[in-house]
């Protein structure tokens, strides 16, 4: 029977079946122990990371796949964690997506994206059975609470940008990874107070979740005996459209403020077309801040200046988390920086 070359002089299976671990190994020139230990994410310790590399290149090579079926029954797990994200629509998600992925599949785990259909609300079961074909959930921006119908089963939860304390029942997660919302919040305010601002606004998410609660509490916080004033606090969908008519009512006021400080980077788009519409300019009648760096940021011009969220980064710790916790051990509570991008749509206030 005709067998296919390799470039390292390794045999290669025959046609027509399937490559094996043995097939690997003997690619990899380890032994099959060494193939199952990097395969199972557990090599960190016991091989070395070229080695590791080396193993990981044979299989892909090969087009190895793992029997999960069979590990599964002798290890009783599937190898495979749930993210449930509130929606798609925005790219952080999505990015987040990506970061979880990719250690995920370090790991030999697959990832299921699951995004509620009901926003932050609570997260139906998308499985007849999900306790029973999952290792465990990770969730991102949601109330623990939320996600009840995916905890009966006990499965580890893993919560991202979220209340480390849990639930108002003490109904606490395995794990949380967050951001420095509240570091990314007092940055902004610093950089409108360098720039002379002293009547500030917020554009806050009419959303009842942990991160924007945090949002707004900094905020108000950092603004505290500066000489400053928060001059209003106004709810807007999480949206082009809602940050657009919270502006226009803001911008409308008899004394409006210089500055826009907005929870998202939607609501700041949406406030920047508002201030266009009414005859103003950006940043020389009215300053705008958003959250998140999402695309929309440098899509828009003036390009926003942003608080920039390391999205991949906390999907790959929160997938870590959850290794580590399925590993029986104790992660530590992740507190990820965040960056303040200063761009055009910020500027010194108009002088009367």
């Amino acid at each position: 029977m005709t067998t296919r070359g390799t470039r390292n002089g390794g045999a290669a299976a025959p046609r027509g079946t399937a490559p094996t671990s043995r097939d690997v190994a003997h690619r990899a020139g380890v032994s099959q122990a060494t193939v199952s230990l990097v395969m199972g994410g557990k090599w960190r310790g016991r091989v070395s990371a070229r080695t590791a590399e080396s193993v990981r290149a044979a299989a892909g090579a090969l087009g190895y796949r793992p029997n999960l079926a069979a590990r599964s029954l002798r290890l009783g797990s599937t190898r495979t964690a749930l993210l449930v994200v509130p929606a798609l629509t925005s790219d952080f998600f999505a990015r987040v997506h990506s970061g979880a992925a990719r250690v995920a599949a370090d790991h030999d785990f697959g990832m299921v994206l699951y995004p509620s259909p009901e926003g932050i609300g609570p997260a139906p079961d998308p499985f007849a059975s999900a306790q029973a074909s999952l290792d465990g959930v990770i969730a991102s921006s949601m109330a623990p609470e939320a996600l009840a119908a995916l905890r009966g089963g006990g499965l580890p939860l893993v919560m991202l940008d979220s209340d480390p304390d849990g639930d108002s029942d003490g109904d606490r997660p395995a794990a949380t990874v967050n951001l420095d919302i509240a570091g990314g919040m007092r940055a902004t305010a610093t950089h409108l107070l360098r720039l002379g601002h002293r009547r500030i606004a917020h554009l806050a998410a009419a959303v009842d979740s942990w991160t924007f609660r945090v949002r707004a509490r900094a905020l108000a916080d950092a603004l505290t005996g500066t000489g400053a004033a928060l001059t209003a606090t106004e709810p807007a969908e999480l949206s082009v459209t809602g940050g657009l008519r919270a502006a226009e009512r803001l911008l409308r006021r008899d004394t409006p403020p210089t500055a826009l400080v907005c929870d998202d980077d939607l609501l700041a788009a949406g406030a920047c077309k508002a201030a266009r519409r009414l005859g103003l300019r950006v940043p020389g009648d009215v300053s705008v801040t958003g959250f998140d760096d999402l695309a929309v940021a440098t899509a828009v011009e003036p390009e926003l200046t942003t608080v920039r969220l390391p999205a991949e980064h906390i999907g790959a710790s929160g997938m870590r988390a959850l290794l580590t916790v399925l590993d029986s051990r104790v992660p530590d509570a992740d507190v990820l920086p965040v960056e303040l991008v200063a761009r055009g749509s910020t500027g010194p206030p108009r002088v009367p």
